[in-house]
């Protein structure tokens, strides 16, 4: 259960219902998810995250579906059911193919893995990877 409760997408005023508005534009949606709505309670947060989010999420380098599957990885890693969920969603709507989120899926499983088991055995690096 949140701390605090989300704040109302309809009640909310100045940078807020400007950010929140901004949010619905850039994202192509007709409702503001909790995230934005829970961090709202301190405005510069939301706008700091926000303003974060779009420079780091927008294609560069790296296409948005990419970052998008890249931020479920990282997600499913800490356990974070909620990013895990709206970050699937927003490569699915970017268009991420089931079968590629399975893929990553499995590569997320076998990464942690393998990475427990380094730490485990205390694996020495490699000449070549240094």
């Amino acid at each position: 259960m949140e701390i605090f409760k989300p704040i109302n997408e309809k009640k909310a005023k100045g940078k807020v219902k400007n950010i929140f508005s901004e949010i619905k534009k850039t994202r192509k949606i007709s409702k503001i998810p909790n995230f934005w709505r829970s961090i709202a309670h301190n405005p510069a947060l939301l706008e700091r995250t926000w303003n974060s989010l779009k420079a780091v999420m927008k294609d560069g380098a790296l296409d948005s579906v990419t970052k998008e599957l890249i931020y479920v990885a990282v997600s499913i890693t800490n356990s974070c059911g909620y990013c895990t969920r709206s970050h699937t969603f927003a490569a699915k709507k970017k268009g991420a193919t089931d079968q590629m989120i399975k893929e990553m899926i499995d590569v997320v499983g076998i990464a942690n893995q393998n990475n427990k088991l380094v730490e485990a055995y205390q694996v020495e690096v490699d000449k070549i990877y240094k």
